[in-house]
């Protein structure tokens, strides 16, 4: 193996698109033998509940011999859901004005303990300034 060979070899072109908190990456490299090859990376960043990040990233390796197979594939793939749904985006989640709805769970008491809280009928969706940590970093 020769001693500039680091796993992945040279970038030749690249592409980037950014689609909410993921990111995918398009990238032309070269082979040992002077080939190309097409790698795909999604990458998604996630936030830990100390407030740092980090990423997953998943790869696809496409060598040129299956180029057309995969293309033509992906073609039909994507040709069958837009017959099927249309092109229009139909999940709340990614309409602008998305706001995600709390799930209502009833507050319950120890057991034993008088149930005044769940008696009176609160939940944990009601707003409360004791609950000013309920903040979802998905929507952000």
């Amino acid at each position: 193996m020769s001693d500039n060979y680091n796993g992945e070899q040279e970038e030749i072109f690249s592409k980037v698109m950014r689609a909410g908190r993921r990111t995918y990456f398009f990238d032309v490299r070269s082979t040992k033998a002077g080939d190309y090859y097409l790698t795909i990376t999604e990458s998604k960043k996630f936030t830990n509940d100390d407030g740092s990040f980090h990423y997953k990233k998943h790869k696809i390796y496409l060598y040129k011999e299956d180029f057309m197979e995969f293309k033509e594939n992906v073609n039909e793939m994507i040709q069958y859901v837009i017959d099927e749904k249309g092109e229009e985006v139909i999940s709340e989640r990614h309409q602008k004005d998305y706001v995600r709805e709390a799930k209502p769970e009833t507050v319950s008491a120890a057991p034993g303990a008088p149930d005044s809280a769940a008696s009176a009928g609160a939940t944990l969706d009601q707003p409360s300034e004791s609950r000013f940590t309920d903040i979802d970093f998905d929507d952000i």
